[in-house]
């Protein structure tokens, strides 16, 4: 369902024709229709001649409420901008025009209306003149002008005409599966409870789908969808819908929240953007200033950071970046608009460029800049290769929030760039959407990192077979699934060993000096002497030091069967023998069994036992053992 917002100065009948051509007055509140001025967003519905079925959100003229008609203007497909043809252009036309201009909206017809308050043809064709000057430079500039007039319904059919070819052939809003619901209103109705509205954008919502309200958290599930008292069980992008949601209070939510999956997005207060200062702005930015943000359908003030330049004056544009006192939602290639807090004057808008880009940039870094006019004017291509540069690292749903491009899409950009060797691929699988991509730059600072670490690690340790994974991973500080697809490929590149808890250098040997060897001999004569009955542990540390115990185990000379039991490699290869041919002759072998044989104690047989069911030579069944 297309939607159509309206636009213009208060008391040039916005409303009144509204009503005239849906039948619905869009004034709801008991004031507005005292003051018989649009305070709130007001909506209705339309069925154009064709049978088409449209929404249609009338917004506030007076600039009092500018806010107010901000939050409803950002998600429509057209504009039906309203100019009285008794008064003409006038100060607030001047301004929602140019806030229609700032957020690029390119449909739109003009109503010239009051018509019938105008009795000289000169003066309507002065006015007609006068808008056409004024939409000249604007995305409303081949906007057709239709005189109308709401109380005799002169010029209400070729209204209709026209608001129907301004709509016709508007491409599929964009899905990127990420569905995104800015509030507008908020409400709760007795049997139902707490009810939102606002225009989809980003994917699909359907009845019973968990939601999070961002950005204060709380979750809640989808009871109902509706749209124009429409009940559906799916609500595609763009569409205009009210959503009944169970679990969540409507004191919870208010005007600026975003109704979304778990997940899909996070609440940022630092977006990098780029933004154009107004032609007839009477002040400059300057860097710091505070602003009032207005994306969406959220406000909130903001302080300005300039990048690049010192001082914007009007008609002038350039990439910013905004700190805003409260978090919001916000996507790649949102529009925004930004006012001053006083005097209130509208100062300009633009796009956002990067929703998180997580830290304060440097003002005048060049390399910033040109990251910024790649995701501002670059091609497809190189908005996702600069993503990747500027991350690092980035899962395939990290890359396709941040270019604000379809799914697959991003899938075939980053094939390519496989190909090319300007991306790498972690991680296996055909599932797509669990692999992360890395620059290559960033993979050889990791992995030059994570070599170092271990080599490091060798010479500090050198007794040690290889360095613990979790220790090598707070080394590296990374998360744990990227810290195992980084070491899956090391270890796919031969340039690590990972065995177990264990990782090092394939280079990497344990190898005893002369004095380690003469220092150890006692003691391995010992193990030869009683191979089933072997030393204490806690006495071989104390003789030979830990380091030097840790290189026999690491140098092949010992096993270590258990934390308090060490045998050569001799002796379990001679009980493993007895064992094998012991099940074999009789089907299985019992502890007592073992012990007997081999004259030794409990202790030293249920070890040797026990680490064979952990190599998988041995089951246990019971009180006996068999082959695994």
């Amino acid at each position: 369902m297309n939607i159509l917002g309206t636009a213009g100065h208060v008391d040039h009948g916005k409303s009144t024709l509204i009503a005239a051509l849906t039948g619905t007055h869009p004034d709801r509140l008991k004031e507005e229709k005292t003051r018989e001025m649009t305070i709130e967003l007001g909506f209705a519905s339309l069925v154009l001649p064709g049978g088409e079925e449209i929404g249609i959100i009338d917004v506030p003229g007076h600039r009092d409420f500018i806010g107010n008609m901000l939050a409803g203007i950002g998600g429509i497909d057209a504009v039906l901008l309203v100019v009285a043809a008794d008064e003409g252009v006038s100060a607030q036309t001047r301004e929602h025009l140019a806030i229609i201009d700032l957020l690029d909206i390119r449909r739109g017809v003009i109503a010239l209306t009051k018509t019938d308050l105008v009795d000289d043809p000169d003066w309507l064709e002065l006015v007609g003149m006068d808008i056409r000057e004024l939409v000249e430079p604007t995305s409303l500039k081949d906007a057709p002008i239709v005189p109308v007039s709401a109380r005799d319904g002169k010029g209400i059919p070729e209204l209709l005409h026209q608001i129907e070819k301004v709509l016709e052939n508007i491409p599929d809003r964009k899905n990127l599966g990420k569905p995104r619901l800015p509030v507008d209103r908020v409400f709760t109705l007795t049997g139902f409870g707490t009810v939102v509205t606002g225009t989809l954008l980003d994917g699909s919502l359907r009845v019973g789908d968990e939601v999070v309200c961002h950005p204060g958290g709380k979750t809640g599930r989808i009871r109902g969808l509706q749209n124009h008292h429409h009940k559906l069980q799916k609500v595609d992008p763009g569409f205009r819908t009210a959503v009944n949601i169970v679990n969540l209070n409507y004191q919870d939510i208010a005007r600026g929240d975003v109704i979304a999956h778990p997940g899909d997005y996070l609440p940022t207060s630092l977006i990098d953007a780029h933004f154009r200062l107004l032609d007839d702005s009477p002040f400059p930015v300057r860097h710091n200033m505070e602003v009032k943000l207005f994306l969406g359908s959220a406000e909130t003030t903001a302080r300005l950071r300039l990048l690049g330049s010192q001082e914007l004056r009007p008609g002038q544009d350039a990439f910013i970046q905004l700190r805003t006192d409260h978090p919001i939602v916000a996507a790649k290639d949102d529009r925004f608009i930004l006012r001053l807090p006083s005097p209130s004057e509208t100062l300009g808008g633009g796009i956002v460029l990067d929703p998180d880009p997580r830290r304060l940039h440097k003002r005048f870094q060049e390399e910033n800049l040109e990251r910024l006019d790649k995701m501002f004017a670059g091609s497809e291509a190189e908005l996702v290769s600069q993503i990747l540069e500027s991350n690092g690292v980035a899962s395939l749903a990290t890359i396709a929030q941040k270019s604000a491009l379809p799914l697959d899409t991003v899938v075939v950009l980053l094939d390519e760039m496989l190909n090319e060797g300007v991306a790498i691929n972690l991680g296996k699988g055909k599932d797509s959407s669990k692999r992360s991509y890395m620059h290559p730059a960033y993979w050889q600072a990791v992995s030059k990192k994570a070599l170092g670490s271990l080599e490091s690690f060798h010479k500090q340790y050198p007794y040690k077979t290889g360095m613990p994974r979790e220790d090598f991973r707070a080394a590296l500080g990374l998360s744990q699934v990227l810290f195992d697809q980084i070491i899956e490929k090391l270890a796919q590149e031969s340039q690590l060993i990972s065995k177990g808890s264990l990782l090092w250098a394939p280079a990497h040997k344990v190898v005893l000096t002369p004095q380690d060897e003469a220092k150890a001999a006692p003691i391995l004569a010992e193990f030869a002497a009683n191979p089933f009955s072997p030393p204490d542990i806690n006495r071989l540390r104390l003789e030979l030091g830990h380091d030097l115990l840790e290189g026999l185990i690491s140098s092949g000379k010992l096993v270590a069967v258990s934390d308090h039991v060490l045998y050569t490699p001799q002796a379990l290869s001679e009980m493993r023998q007895w064992v094998a041919e012991t099940i074999t002759s009789s089907g299985d072998v019992s502890l007592a069994q073992f012990r007997d044989h081999f004259n030794t104690s409990r202790k030293f047989a249920t070890a040797a036992l026990e680490y064979f069911d952990s190599i998988g030579f041995t089951v246990r069944k019971g009180d006996v053992r068999g082959l695994r």
